[in-house]
């Protein structure tokens, strides 16, 4: 069973999102036999890599609101955070263009180190103040979870992996995708948000039902009329 999520490294919700489909997944009986599949969105894809403000000047900007208000949406979704065992220093965060560190979990995919990678890219924007938009920065967090250095800078100064960016964003762009975090079970369940972690669990088992039905074998292979157990009783033909 294949479950695709789009999402970006800067979106909230995402990381908020990733712990409630993972607890939803871990009461899912089936869950090791689920495929995560990570896809790239861009929420603001013409922010600058060096931006001239912090979140709440240009969140202000972006929705023509006033920085008193943007700072309070913050504190906000800080403590919604907090409910998950989430830390976010929205006082410090560098704020960033994404686009390279969407290349980055391309490139970690052929060395199963994606969720890794994710994990330690949102901790570093929410929790550490890191700049992930420098490149620099983006090499030391790759060998942090073991990827090559080296080669980490060499693909990052390249343009490898901007075609797999663009490909999820134009899927997510047929798909209607405006918002994310987004989950796709199947090619067939969408789920938008980060939902609850009940929600992603009767998803899941939706979609495993339906890929394995039961299937009833009849009297030409048995008698139907065969003793059952039926409204709380157990009958036995004599």
């Amino acid at each position: 069973m294949k479950v695709e999520i789009w999402m970006d490294i800067v979106c909230p919700y995402c990381y908020i999102g990733k712990r409630k489909f993972e607890e939803g997944l871990e009461k899912f009986e089936h869950r090791d036999s689920v495929e995560i599949v990570y896809r790239s969105f861009e929420v603001d894809p013409h922010m600058p890599i060096n931006a001239n403000d912090d979140i709440y000047g240009l969140s202000a900007k972006k929705f023509g609101s006033t920085r008193a208000h943007m700072k309070a949406v913050h504190d906000d979704i800080t403590k919604r955070a907090e409910l998950d065992g989430l830390t976010f220093h929205y006082d410090t965060a560098i704020h960033t263009n994404t686009f390279d560190a969407h290349r980055l979990l391309h490139y970690s995919a052929q060395f199963g180190q994606t969720n890794e990678l994710l994990e330690r890219l949102y901790k570093a924007y929410f929790t550490d103040s890191l700049h992930i938009g420098d490149v620099n920065t983006l090499v030391t967090i790759a060998g942090e979870v073991g990827l090559d250095v080296a080669e980490t800078a060499a693909m990052l100064e390249s343009e490898q992996y901007a075609a797999e960016v663009r490909a999820d964003e134009l899927k997510a762009q047929k798909l209607g995708i405006r918002g994310v975090p987004y989950f796709v079970i199947n090619g067939k369940y969408a789920i938008s948000g980060a939902q609850t972690k009940a929600v992603f669990t009767e998803a899941l088992q939706q979609a495993w039902t339906e890929e394995h039905p039961i299937v009833q074998i009849h009297s030409a292979l048995g008698d139907k009329e065969a003793p059952s157990c039926l409204d709380g009783s157990c009958a036995v033909k004599h």
